[in-house]
């Protein structure tokens, strides 16, 4: 019984780990992507900005999967 509820968290917290940052990876890429084509001379800028911010956003997918794999060390 307790096994499933543990698989079952793991699988909870590693889904919502990859949901927020995924939607908020696609909406930034958007933007940037906007603000590229309307300020071309700031695309260097932007670019770097974008991809400091995509690493930081990656970094909470990756705490989920460090959680998931520490709930499934319970099993």
């Amino acid at each position: 019984m307790t096994a499933g509820l543990i698989a079952i968290a793991a699988a909870i917290a590693i889904a919502l780990a990859t949901l927020g940052p995924g939607l908020g990876q696609g909406n930034a890429a958007a933007k940037a992507m906007e603000a590229m084509a309307r300020q071309p001379e700031a695309s260097g800028n932007i670019r770097t900005t974008l991809i400091l911010s995509l690493a930081f956003m990656e970094s909470l997918t990756i705490y989920g999967l460090l959680i998931a794999i520490m709930l499934m060390g319970q099993i």
